[in-house]
């Protein structure tokens, strides 16, 4: 280790024991400021055998004790390359001592985070979302129609709730809870993702590759010549670490990203993890690499990038209500009574003219009908004089006429005799 970064580190060190309790939150907030700190405990951790890695440990936990936000996140910061060094210190002959210092760390993390201020084991909730109600993912409307059974409409408006825990204290590592501890480490790192520097992103892809493809024929792809041993993960783990490179694709990490989600979906199709198969070949499917690529950025926001669909309005405008309905018979009625004056109005009877019915009887008599003019026909006007006819006089006469006829189909219809066709002729 240089001597330069022994300095930092021994300064940071002697930094903090120093410093009063009303300082130390203006002091959480400085440490972001202190570009080379951050590299050289990176160092620390990574060397097999450093003097400083003890005290460096010890001073991370006392971060994370103290209970300060800040200081809890500058912890989180590191939690990739110490689950690293923890995984790697059995394969690598590690010094007992050295991986007992992480060892503790990790362990104290984890007891501080799966109780409450005073001290009660937590209960994590989380909601399951209901695709019958709109999210900043979906679009009801845009899925489909959904079955109106009576289970769904029994569900409808009911939100699944799952919880995690209580978890219990672990004082040691063992086969048994070493992958619940871990996995438990990374869902509280993955709940201040936002917060994490581009070199804990980086030292997550880097994990997550090394874990997923150690002792398998990609390590030779990869060209990684650190350990030749296979590593034992669990599903939940792998879930936990596609949920981070998730984050780290969108936010400038794109090639280590990629690299990082293709190992873990190698590994899981090898072990056949369904649920990491899931979530992830759902993220990469969900991937748009050129917008991606020119959207990301190391600096700025910390975002998710995420394929939004058009919000539609909750009431369709043609949605078929009791005044839609009335309103289409009245309109539909408006129509009819104005397509019958129309017929009826067309001058010089053309438009619709009335065709002229005859009925010959089973008696050889021919029954036409009436001719509505009047008996006496008045004398024929000289041309060029004007005539004044009575517009509602002749809608009369069509209607009475319209209705005479249709009285004689029916009649015919019913077959009857003679009588009451002179009947109704007269």
């Amino acid at each position: 280790m240089l001597a330069m970064n022994q300095g930092v580190v021994e300064e940071w060190l002697s930094e903090y024991k120093t410093l009063p309790d009303s300082a130390v939150s203006s002091y959480a907030a400085s440490l972001k400021e202190k570009g080379s700190l951050v590299p050289a405990l990176y160092k620390v951790i990574r060397e097999n055998y450093s003097d400083l890695l003890e005290p460096v440990c010890h001073q991370l936990f006392e971060f994370y004790r103290s209970g300060e936000l800040w200081l809890q996140r500058f912890v989180l910061q590191f939690l990739p390359e110490l689950l690293w060094s923890l995984l790697l210190a059995p394969s690598a002959a590690r010094d007992p001592h050295t991986s007992g210092c992480i060892e503790a760390l990790l362990l104290g993390i984890y007891n501080l985070e799966i109780v409450d201020k005073d001290g009660q084991s937590k209960v994590l909730s989380f909601t399951v979302p209901s695709l019958s109600k709109p999210s900043v993912y979906h679009e009801p409307s845009h899925i489909g129609s959904l079955a109106l059974t009576e289970g769904a409409l029994a569900n409808h408006g009911l939100s699944r709730v799952v919880y995690s825990g209580p978890h219990l204290q672990r004082e040691t590592f063992t086969a048994q809870n070493r992958f619940e501890v871990l996995t438990f480490l990374l869902l509280s790192y993955n709940a201040s993702l936002s917060y994490m520097s581009s070199s804990s992103l980086q030292s997550l892809c880097q994990l997550s590759s090394r874990v997923c493809i150690c002792g398998f024929p990609r390590q030779h792809l990869r060209r990684y010549k650190g350990i030749s041993s296979r590593l034992t993960v669990t599903s939940e783990f792998l879930v936990q670490l596609v949920t981070g490179i998730h984050y780290a694709l969108c936010n400038g990490e794109m090639d280590l990203g990629s690299k990082a989600l293709d190992d873990v979906l190698y590994r899981a199709q090898l072990e056949l993890f369904p649920e990491a198969l899931l979530v992830g070949n759902a993220i990469k499917s969900s991937q748009q690499c050129a917008a991606l690529k020119s959207g990301a950025s190391k600096e700025g926001t910390r975002i998710i990038q995420v394929e939004m669909t058009p919000t539609s309005s909750r009431i369709s405008r043609n949605a078929v209500t009791s005044l839609s309905i009335r309103g289409h018979r009245w309109k539909r009625h408006e129509s009819q009574e104005v397509s019958v004056d129309s017929d009826l109005a067309a001058p010089g009877g053309q438009g619709s003219s009335i065709p002229e019915i005859s009925v010959t009887m089973p008696n050889g008599d021919s029954l036409r009908p009436r001719d509505p003019r009047p008996l006496t026909q008045p004398e024929p006007e000289p041309l060029g004089s004007a005539s004044e006819v009575s517009p509602t006089h002749d809608l009369s006469l069509r209607g009475q006429e319209v209705r005479r006829q249709k009285s004689v189909r029916r009649l015919v219809d019913e077959g009857s005799g003679p009588a009451s066709a002179g009947r109704a002729q007269h």
